[in-house]
């Protein structure tokens, strides 16, 4: 396991342990400076880089799951944005995943991300794992090019590769944008997005968690590309309704047209904040469905309740 420390990473190691207390988990950190549980093997590679040596941690595994990544970054202060995404995401994963082969590692789960289908969808046109991909930025152009990467080391080397790509994942812990409109919702501060009739789809965290647990063993998984969801698209109108219910106060929404948000969005250089607001971005998860039998466990409800830090038993 990479990214072990991450937010989804993180939350795939506790599921891990919590469906077999026996069960050894190897995870990757780049120097020791936390206590694991006893099942947990720590092993120091260092950072996910082209010549990183994973021997050690790469030792008796019979699966890897790859979350680490040089994420999504709003503001890029790098001069070239792609060499630094190519440097982590693609040689970094194909190092490891080459090893990971030569080490007789039998499937290499990889998180990926919907940026390598593209930004956004036509109204009720969702993406499917057969579009031809459209990475529109330097993250989705990595991902896309490590996907790559990773087929044909499946193709040479018989090691099987299951890729997932996520929309925007959401939980306890999630940060960035979603978790600054969590807050927003939270000290019920009036928002203007009570005329927002877009579709979007994504996971909440539990949901990919399970999906990645079903991808490491599930016979079907093998060699194939996933699109994962929670089943049921938002919009943003009716994501803000359902965060304010699940914080247990008043949904505050002014009803200002799309337009007009664009608008003010272009003057004050906050255009692509405005587009994943107001625009459409869904996924299809019918081979999810169908190939492995797969239905997210919880559902958009509780997804949002264990996001806004109100649990509910299961």
């Amino acid at each position: 396991m990479t990214g072990a420390t991450g937010f989804v990473g993180k939350a795939v190691v506790q599921r891990m342990l919590a469906d077999s207390k026996s069960q050894r988990v190897v995870v990757s950190v780049r120097r020791i400076g936390r206590q694991w549980p006893e099942q947990v093997v720590p092993c120091v590679t260092g950072d996910l880089e082209p010549s990183t040596d994973w021997s050690r941690a790469l030792n008796g595994v019979a699966a890897v799951v790859h979350c680490a990544a040089r994420v999504h970054i709003m503001h890029d202060t790098e001069a070239d944005p792609l060499t630094a995404f190519r440097t982590v995401n693609v040689e970094g994963t194909l190092n490891l995943a080459r090893q990971a082969a030569a080490a007789g590692v039998k499937r290499f789960v990889f998180i990926s991300s919907v940026k390598v289908n593209g930004e956004r969808t036509a109204p009720g046109t969702p993406f499917t794992e057969a579009d031809a991909p459209n990475p529109q930025d330097a993250y989705g152009q990595s991902k896309h090019e490590a996907e790559q990467g990773l087929h044909r080391i499946a193709a040479e080397t018989g090691m099987e590769v299951v890729i997932i790509r996520p929309p925007l994942v959401y939980g306890p812990g999630v940060k960035a944008n979603f978790a600054a409109l969590m807050r927003a919702v939270q000290r019920g501060w009036p928002l203007p997005l009570g005329a927002v009739h877009n579709q979007r789809s994504l996971v909440a965290l539990d949901n990919l968690v399970d999906f990645t647990i079903t991808c490491i063993t599930h016979p079907q998984a093998a060699n194939q590309t996933f699109l994962v969801s929670d089943g049921q698209d938002l919009s943003t109108t009716e994501l803000v309704r359902g965060m304010a219910q699940a914080a247990g106060v008043p949904a505050r929404m002014l009803s200002v047209p799309v337009w007009a948000l664009q608008a003010g969005a272009k003057l004050l250089c906050k255009g692509d904040a405005v587009q994943r607001l107001c625009g459409n971005l869904q996924v299809d998860i019918a081979k999810a469905r169908r190939l492995l039998g797969w239905v997210p466990p919880v559902s958009v409800e509780d997804g949002l309740r264990r996001a806004m830090g109100r649990q509910t038993e299961v």
